[in-house]
């Protein structure tokens, strides 16, 4: 069991790595796009660019989302920690240990709440939102764009003046919702050992020492 734990949290983990350093640039890149929003009401030989405030939104949700599984990891959270502070090490991890489960339930409501929006913007609006996507997916992979899109509904779009479509972002959303909840379920695995064994770093996952899995 401790071996599978171990190699769960080390592959978890340096995915999560990736991601969040990759999410990290993001947010340059939801400046460049306000950048260019400031620069093109400013000209007055330019029409000011109807997109660029909702995509900076849609960027933030992304470099948001994509980077909490990695603030996890380096536990750079924010927390209120007048008591936690003055606890034991083994009985913060036991601490740890009872939150991260409530962190998971709650976790499993949003990627339920998620999917069923995500569902509803490819134009499914009844229930059996999983078994919607998991159809669409196989026509997908078993006939390709055309096969996929024959199964889609009306899809959901925006009520801005751009009117992009939503479920782009909202893909997103709940694939940082499920890195969430892999990494959650690491962090349990993580303070369980630490609990047992009284190491801070019982898998070798501390920067510095990750796996590169």
């Amino acid at each position: 069991m401790r071996s599978f734990m171990r190699h769960y949290v080390r592959a978890v983990e340096a995915f999560n790595y990736r991601v969040g350093r990759f999410a990290m640039y993001l947010l340059l890149v939801m400046m460049a796009v306000l950048l260019w929003s400031s620069f093109t009401k400013a000209m007055p030989f330019l029409n000011p660019s109807l997109w660029t405030l909702e995509a900076a939104q849609f960027l933030l949700v992304a470099y948001y989302v994509l980077g909490g599984p990695y603030s996890i990891q380096l536990d750079a959270n924010v927390r209120m920690d007048l008591l936690y502070s003055t606890f034991s090490f083994r009985r913060k991890a036991m601490t740890d240990i009872i939150t991260v489960v409530f962190m998971v339930v709650y976790l499993g409501f949003l990627l339920s709440g998620g999917v069923n929006s995500l569902a509803y913007s490819l134009g499914h609006f009844g229930g059996e939102a999983w078994s919607y996507l998991a159809a669409l997916v196989g026509s997908f992979v078993t006939g390709g764009p055309d096969a996929a899109a024959s199964n889609l509904g009306v899809l959901e779009r925006s009520r801005s003046v751009w009117r992009p479509v939503q479920w782009p972002i909202k893909l997103i959303f709940v694939t940082g919702v499920v890195l969430m909840l892999l990494q959650a379920v690491a962090e349990l695995f993580k303070d369980i050992e630490r609990w047992r064994t009284g190491d801070a770093d019982p898998f070798g996952t501390a920067p510095g020492t990750r796996s590169t899995v």
